[in-house]
């Protein structure tokens, strides 16, 4: 899938009236164009993209043919291969904006009217500054009835069910919706989490066919493969607050974990290791289980890594999403099974919940292209001043449906943390 419009590239002049991400993000809000802004895991560059026009195309997600864009997956996109339905939404780079600390480093216009246009409402922008400052803005959740029974009722069913060896895990998930008294600054948000969650991916991603803003933290990276050819996949489950009962922040070394979230976080480590299998891959780098920290949480994690030039596979990546999505970590095994159950169970849809997205072919500080999508876990809708934020707990046997509601607490913590001192434009 190409773009039929050609490339400027423009060096931006290091001015005090240069525009920032909001003047891009409101333009493009303006136009109703889709937007992607995120920050890749322990980096500082700040990239957003403009997709010009309303509505996106749906792709087979093949890294080895996108153009350079933002791909987002529903969770609901199983084997996403070129025999099934093409779901993942793919927001195509016609504006490219890096950030880096506040000013812009590289700024790529895509030639057109649309483009022109968008040009126009960022210089309006920039020479018509608003003039309220930011301020704070409440928020409070919203009712939810018997939202914890329900769901530690399901959780008990699970438990039972796997206890007659139906499936051997199973990831059970809810909603939480939080109102705001007045439409937040998503790119205030945004910020706020890249200062507060350094080695997470952070994004936000505007799509107007859908009336939706989802933004995430995510700690969970799914399929990654850079300009060297290091094709990188993390296997991540387990869950415990980073604070101890005196609310001081944990060493990874004093983390006591339990039989029940050793074995699920295993569970997910031999998934990953069953798809190397079915392809035939032997040459890779396993490290881990480590205690790994993620903003106020701490969970085990596993890191795989192959050289693909080494072994001579580079459509790898391709490949490896295909047979991972969705992982246990946010589905179960076996996958079919554990999906059916979700499906049957879960009163909501998860919609991009527990999906992928993140960049493809994008070019690195180098020039190489490089991919990097992540499990869109630590997420939030939003959709006018409501925002529904999902999380989800692994079950398995040893599950206890009050604990397992209490993770699922600490996981929307994570961006509870941040709202509650949002600001509004």
């Amino acid at each position: 899938m190409q773009s039929d419009l050609s490339t400027i590239t423009v060096t931006a002049p290091h001015t005090v009236a240069e525009p920032t991400a909001t003047h891009f993000w409101e333009s493009a809000r303006q136009l109703g164009c889709p937007a992607a802004l995120w920050r890749l895991p322990n980096q500082q560059e700040k990239h957003l993209i403009i997709h010009l026009t309303d509505v996106l195309p749906r792709v087979s997600a093949d890294l080895e043919e996108l153009p350079a864009g933002f791909a987002v997956s529903p969770f609901d996109n199983l084997d996403n291969g070129p025999d099934n339905p093409a779901r993942t939404l793919f927001l195509r780079a016609d504006v490219h904006v890096v950030f880096s600390e506040g000013t812009i480093t590289q700024l790529n216009y895509a030639s057109g009217h649309q483009a022109e246009a968008l040009q126009r409402l960022v210089s309006q922008q920039l020479n018509n500054p608003p003039t309220s400052k930011f301020n704070s803005i409440a928020t409070k959740t919203m009712a939810d009835g018997d939202a914890q029974s329900l769901y530690e009722q399901n959780v008990a069913e699970a438990v039972a069910e796997m206890q007659q060896e139906r499936f051997r895990k199973v990831v059970l998930s809810r909603t939480k919706r939080v109102e705001f008294d007045e439409t937040p600054d998503v790119v205030a948000i945004f910020d706020k989490l890249c200062l507060t969650y350094p080695t997470a991916f952070v994004s936000a991603v505007f799509l107007p066919e859908r009336g939706q803003v989802w933004i995430s933290a995510t700690p969970e990276r799914l399929v990654s493969v850079d300009d060297k050819g290091i094709f990188r996949t993390l296997s991540l489950a387990g869950t415990q607050s980073a604070f101890d009962a005196a609310g001081q922040p944990k060493r990874p070394s004093e983390a006591m974990w339990s039989q029940k979230e050793i074995e699920e976080q295993a569970l997910v480590s031999r998934y990953i290791i069953e798809c190397f299998k079915k392809i035939r891959l032997r040459e890779y780098l396993e490290e881990g289980p480590k205690t790994i920290i993620a903003g106020n949480l701490m969970h085990l994690g596993t890191r795989f890594s192959v050289d693909t030039q080494a072994v001579r596979y580079p459509q790898l990546g391709t490949v490896m999403l295909r047979l991972l999505h969705p992982t246990s970590a946010v589905c179960g095994m076996p996958r079919d099974a554990a999906y059916e159950f979700i499906r049957t169970h879960e009163p909501h849809d998860r919609e991009l919940y527990s999906g992928f997205l993140g960049p493809v072919n994008v070019a690195n500080e180098h020039g190489g292209p490089e991919s990097h999508l992540f499990v869109h876990i630590r997420c939030l809708k939003l959709e006018g001043n409501v925002a529904t934020l999902y999380a989800g707990a692994g079950l398995t046997e040893d599950s206890v449906p009050e604990r397992e509601w209490q993770e699922t607490e600490m996981k929307c913590q994570t961006l509870l943390n941040v709202l509650t001192s949002v600001t509004k434009k």
